[in-house]
């Protein structure tokens, strides 16, 4: 399992592989400056488990990118690690097959917690979801969701940040094997698992 970090600024590079190391120290972390040698790597090293990369590359310029990879690497989780502000590019990067979108202005720490949940081991699908395989974290969300709360009440509720409920919201579609909020709630209901 590697991680491609893909940005074209050589300190931020080397910064996001410095916190995926501190993150996951025995996950191969491979820095990429552009989309054009994602091919090359993925033949040196395997489709990665992750990609992380930013909007504006000199191949590629907003969505264009994520577009590309997710037509080569569909079931590869995306995290857009960018400068490029949420208001304007993270729908447009969420609807491209972005599953997180976070703004290098978080800082550190909300870097960490967003990556920390993708880096997890428990992405596992495919078996029956019984209420019992689901983490207390889930379960809350489901009750939440079924409630029709947005991602900003299940924030304040949880006192977690809104880009951590986006990838627990992404984690707990990818184990229910559905793609909606209303599917998740739906599929809850009939399986018992509220």
């Amino acid at each position: 399992m590697s991680i491609f970090v893909i940005d074209n600024h050589p300190l931020m590079r080397e910064a996001i592989g410095v916190l995926i190391r501190r993150l996951s120290p025995s996950t191969p972390v491979i820095e990429l400056d552009r989309i054009d040698v994602v091919a090359q790597a993925v033949q040196q090293h395997g489709v990665p488990a992750l990609i992380c990369l930013d909007l504006i590359l000199p191949d590629t310029h907003g969505v264009s990118g994520i577009q590309k990879l997710k037509l080569l690497y569909p079931k590869v989780p995306m995290v857009v690690l960018t400068a490029c502000s949420a208001s304007d590019h993270e729908n447009l990067s969420l609807e491209a097959g972005a599953d997180a979108f976070i703004e290098k202005s978080a800082g550190a720490t909300e870097i960490g917690n967003v990556l920390r949940l993708f880096l997890s081991a428990e992405l596992v699908t495919g078996a029956p979801v019984t209420a019992g395989k689901l983490s207390k974290r889930q379960k809350q969300l489901l009750i939440l969701l079924d409630k029709g709360q947005s991602n900003r009440d299940i924030a304040e509720t949880l006192q977690i940040s809104e880009h951590t409920v986006k990838v627990h919201l992404w984690r707990l579609f990818r184990r229910l094997d559905v793609k909606s909020r209303s599917q998740a709630s739906h599929l809850a209901r009939t399986q018992g698992l509220l």
